[in-house]
């Protein structure tokens, strides 16, 4: 049975983490803030003192942290994730970070005789619950099924997109679609009230129409305020569509990155970097 561990455990990784241990896996984990262990006690799960003690139990290691940076401050190291992982082992980055940082890792951990996938997810904490999260995993074949006992406890579907890094470039690229589109739908919303209607009430038909979106129902959700989902979510958009800039030149790429842009601007969320 394939024993997991899993670090980074806030509102979509906790989840993550439960659904393995629902599902009878043993299961071993680490957190930086020892409140986030606290609804783990008195379970199965086994608590490591380090990343790199908690990687010498497993054979798939989930790490589902924020950035870059926080990716690489958990896998590094003497005490990092890397440190302990066992020959044959795999590394999964649940992470939504920069193709090129899981390819630095790969090639680190194929001198250890590791693998690395890059496994986005996309969902957040109620799809991670009801283990529908969508998996978007990239990496070499063997090495993403030794990880699908394990996202299969709280992902559906699982995407095997390519080589080590697709799984990245598939979210960046979903979440920078999403962002230009949620703008486009506020645009709409403010000319409509421009001419004359309500937003809420052209959000309705358009619902029920050719022009329904994921993003135009998260503008209507938000009650036609883009600026809230800004508050909620601006930050981590601004990420990722940075993110994608970064992979594209002069490419047809420019139009969907302008939109988002626009976007961001409408929500009040400015590109960010990982520093700020």
């Amino acid at each position: 049975m394939t024993h997991a561990g899993f670090i980074g455990l806030g509102s979509q990784g906790a989840p993550m983490a439960q659904r393995i241990l629902t599902a009878g896996l043993p299961l071993t984990l680490w957190a930086r803030r020892p409140e986030s262990l606290e609804p783990f006690a008195g379970t199965k799960a086994e608590v490591a003192a380090t990343p790199a003690e908690l990687a010498a139990a497993c054979d798939v290691v989930g790490v589902c942290v924020v950035g870059d940076a926080d990716v690489e401050d958990v896998v590094l190291g003497d005490a990092g994730v890397l440190a302990g992982l066992c020959p044959g082992a795999v590394l999964a980055v649940h992470s939504t970070v920069h193709p090129d940082t899981c390819r630095r890792l790969g090639a680190l951990a194929a001198e250890r005789g590791v693998q690395v996938v890059d496994a986005p997810v996309s969902g957040g904490g109620p799809a991670a619950a009801e283990g529908r999260l969508l998996v978007m995993a990239g990496g070499e074949s063997e090495a993403v099924e030794r990880c699908r006992p394990v996202f299969a406890t709280y992902g559906d579907p699982i995407v095997h997109l390519g080589p080590l890094g697709a799984g990245q470039v598939t979210k960046l690229l979903n979440n920078t679609l999403f962002t230009a589109t949620f703008g486009i739908a506020a645009s709409a919303l403010a000319l409509g009230q421009r001419l004359g209607v309500e937003p809420e009430r052209f959000a309705e038909v358009a619902g029920h129409g050719s022009a329904a979106s994921f993003a135009l129902g998260r503008l209507a959700a938000s009650g036609c305020d883009p600026t809230r989902m800004g508050a909620v979510a601006g930050g981590l958009l601004g990420k990722d569509v940075r993110l994608m800039g970064s992979l594209v030149d002069g490419t047809d790429a420019e139009t969907v990155l302008d939109q988002a842009r626009v976007a961001l601007e409408r929500m009040g969320a400015p590109l960010v970097t990982d520093k700020e």
